[in-house]
Order: structure tokens, then sequence, then C-alpha cells
């Protein structure tokens, strides 16, 4: 199948940084000190997560927005978003005195969808449609056409791009020489325009754009050479969750890009929670994509100076049992096993004393059956101390001929159970 071709236009990111001056943050560029001595190398963080709406999406929203004529801006605008766009033109919205509708998931967090309402106060309506990113684009398309209204897309569109590549001009002005720029890709807005800018200004910048496992759009579109629509994704990153990025971004990303990493979710959780305690850095989770990356390039940033985009800090308070329990998961420290007890006195007591280490703790026991449980299964989680005491918990389970299943190695049955 034959490449997707898109004419890319030439981007103005000169102007689009003029016409946002006085209207977003210049947020700081900021060597990170536990970043910097942990790989070896000057690793910077460009806190967009300390943007006037806690994420660079403002940038892009505000600058297609105020180009419009004011007969179509005053009509109305539209847009769909998983959050932090929905902010950002919210925000625009209230600036420019112009009526708006957003339509975002049903999923998206509480959060975000009060914080858009704070943002644009009277001059938005919301609309919660369909459990993806890409199910209410299809809603909010839809009513954008039925009404006459003007849309505006949250990566797909050149003002959106130029916008959000503000970033890196701002980047450029403070630190000229810059050996690895780490970019998130949702749609790939942020890294097409970045990534463009510094193609021209800092050629000898390698580029990487760094998605979510399990929502990896960019990369498919990569190997097919277009983009594609994924048929399932995790929606956890759900700042960078979409099924497809946008035809013009992956044909830019595709020429300015170095290379494309993929990052585990589990593995995002544990950089939300070490930003956290580490630097109090609220990081929400495709803010943490791009540091999330840093451990696969390891040996090739040593010495080198390196910047790391935080896109957001947008994180629902409720979330955090989930991100705690996905690293855990991740680090090989949380642990589910179905185990069926001898069905004698004292198994259980047993099982504490001679099956767990000094260091093991049970974090969830519940017998599988309503009745007769004593007859059943129970599902046990087990948390460690360290990843290499799972060795250890094995042995004795098999020495000590514990009847047991690992639910954390099937799939369907851990979504199920867990």
């Amino acid at each position: 199948m034959p490449d997707t071709f898109v004419a890319v236009p030439v981007l103005d990111i000169a102007t689009a940084t003029a016409r946002l001056e006085g209207i977003v943050r210049r947020t700081p560029l900021i060597r990170n000190a536990n970043l910097s001595r942990r790989y070896e190398c000057n690793v910077f963080l460009k806190r967009e997560d300390l943007q006037v709406v806690r994420s660079y999406k403002l940038r892009g929203a505000y600058n297609m927005m105020s180009q419009l004529p004011e007969p179509v801006l005053q009509r109305g605008v539209v847009c769909a978003s998983a959050g932090n766009h929905a902010q950002g033109f919210a925000w625009s919205c209230k600036k420019l005195g112009v009526k708006g509708v957003v339509f975002m998931p049903v999923i998206t967090p509480r959060q975000k969808v009060s914080q858009t309402r704070m943002f644009g106060e009277e001059f938005v309506e919301i609309r919660l449609v369909g459990d993806t990113f890409d199910d209410c684009a299809a809603a909010a398309k839809q009513y954008t056409k039925e009404h006459d209204l003007t849309f505006i897309p949250p990566f797909d569109d050149i003002r959106v791009i130029e916008g959000q590549g503000t970033i890196a001009a701002e980047i450029l002005a403070e630190e000229s020489k810059i050996d690895f720029l780490f970019m998130p890709i949702g749609g790939g807005g942020l890294a097409a325009g970045c990534g463009t800018c510094f193609r021209t200004f800092s050629p000898q910048t390698t580029l990487i754009g760094v998605e979510p496992e399990g929502a990896a759009a960019m990369h498919a579109a990569l190997k097919a050479g277009q983009p594609v629509v994924l048929d399932h994704i995790d929606r956890f990153v759900d700042g960078a969750a979409v099924k497809r990025v946008g035809d013009l971004t992956f044909s830019i990303c595709r020429d300015v890009l170095d290379d494309l990493a993929l990052v585990a979710e589990g593995r995002v959780c544990s950089t939300i929670l070490q930003l956290y305690n580490e630097d109090a850095i609220v990081a929400e989770p495709a803010g943490a994509l791009s540091i999330a990356a840093l451990d696969q390039y390891r040996e090739k940033i040593r010495g080198k100076n390196v910047v790391c985009v935080v896109s957001g800090s947008n994180n629902d308070i409720d979330r955090m049992p989930e991100i705690k329990e996905r690293s855990l998961q991740y680090e090989g420290l949380k642990h589910y096993f179905l185990i069926r007890f001898a069905q004698r006195p004292g198994a259980l007591r047993e099982f504490v004393n001679n099956v767990l280490g000094p260091g093991d703790d049970i974090t969830r026991f519940e017998y599988m059956k309503k009745t007769h449980k004593e007859n059943g299964p129970a599902l046990v989680g087990i948390e460690l101390l360290q990843r290499s005491d799972y060795d250890r918990l094995l042995e004795n389970l098999r020495h000590y001929q514990v009847d047991f299943s690992e639910v954390n190695k099937d799939d369907a049955l851990f979504g199920y159970l867990v």
C-alpha cells in the first residue's frame, strides 16, 4: 500500500509566538537534579504543567480561534477533547467572548470536566458522549455540521500545530544546545509543531516521540505508511489515547522524528509517583510520558543535554489508587493468585507462616463463592518489598504444595477479577 501524501504547508511558528504573547504563560525550562543524577546527563523539563490551564493545549486552541473571521467566530465553535484541549478551548472562548460547545468522552476524569466548566464559565456547554476521544469527535463533527459552526480540532490543523510549536521556540530561546528532545504523542500536534521548529533551528537535536503502548496510533501509522484506526486502545493515558493520528500530523512527524518510543502504562505510573515523591511535580499520565521513556535511552543520553516536555498536570486525585496499583504490578511488586486452601483447620495460618516472607503483605483476600466459601478458591493479592521476592514466593507455594493459579498471567481472568 503506498504511503499517504499530504501537502505540508510551511509552519509560521514565529508569528504564532507573537500572537500568543501575553495570552499563554511562558513556562519555565528547569534542570531537574534528580533525573540528571539518575541518567548522568542534564535533564531539563519544559513545564507545560504550569501553563494557565495546566497543559500546553491552550496554545493551539487560541492560535486557531483568534485567526477566525469575526462573523465565523461569533456563530460559535465546537471541540472534542479528552480534557486538556477542552480546557484550552474553554479558556479561549471566554477570552474571545464566543460561545462554544465541548464534547468529551463519558470516561473523562471529573476533574477535567469541572476545570473545563470553570475556565469557560457561561461561554461553554459541555456534552459527554462516547467511550473514547474518537467516539466523541465523531459526534462533535456531526453537531458542527448540523448547526453550521466551526470545529476546533485538537491536533490536525496547521494553526493548532503552529500554536503547539511555540513550545519549541521558547525552549530554544533559553537553551541553544540540546542533544535530545522527548515529546509525548497523542494525535501528534505537539510533536509535529515542536519537531518542525527544531528541525529548522536545531537540526542536530535528536527528536524522540513517545507513545503509550496501549494506544500507539502513530507507531501503527508509521508502520502502515498512513494513519490507521486502532481496533482497541488502553484509555489510561487519556491525554494521548487516540485511535487514529491526524493526516497532517502524521505527514510532519514522519519527516521530522528520529525515533518513536513506546512506554508501558505501568512505567508511566511509576514515573508519576516518582515525580510527585521526589520533586512534588503533579503530572498527569500523558504529562509523564516523555520522562518515562528516558530509561530506554539511558546509554545514548549519558553526558548529553536532554529536554522532556511535561505536557500537563490535570490529574484527578481519584485516580491515584489505580496509578499506584499499575505501578506496583509493572515493578513486579504486586501479584494476584487464586488459591484453593486445603479444607482443614489451620490451612490459612500455615500459608501465612510458611509461604509468605517477612516483608510480604496480603493486600486483598476475597473468597470467590458467595455461599459455601470454604469450598471455593480465594483471590489473594500479595505485595512484595522487592521484585526478587517473587521467585522465593513461587518456590514456597510449590514446596508447601499449595494449589494455586497466577491471575497476573491470564489477561482475561485478571481483567475480570482484578
